[in-house]
């Protein structure tokens, strides 16, 4: 079982990776701002698979963390940009 978390947790890791070159080819800082969501949430799963390999205590807290550092992350980029709006339509200022 531990083979196969492992194999798991290194196609998590290729699947960010790739999600990652992708996004910062982006021209807009939400290209950025989603390349550090996706690596929040990648960085939680494959430290979540990681954890049923062996003793989980410490890798779920630090799972944990990043997932919250992410969602943190992108509220404060909300919040200093505003919420991005789809195409054709204009950017409110509240």
């Amino acid at each position: 079982m531990s083979e196969l978390h492992f194999q798991l947790a290194v196609l998590l890791l290729l699947s960010v990776a790739v999600g990652l070159v992708r996004i910062f080819k982006g021209p807009t800082p939400a290209n950025g701002i989603l390349a550090v969501q996706l690596a929040g949430t990648g960085g939680a799963a494959i430290l979540l698979t990681l954890a049923g390999t062996g003793a989980p205590g410490a890798l779920l807290d630090v799972a944990l963390v990043v997932a919250l550092l992410a969602a943190a992350t992108q509220i404060a980029f909300v919040a200093i940009h505003g919420a991005i709006d789809g195409p054709g339509q204009e950017r409110r200022h509240d």
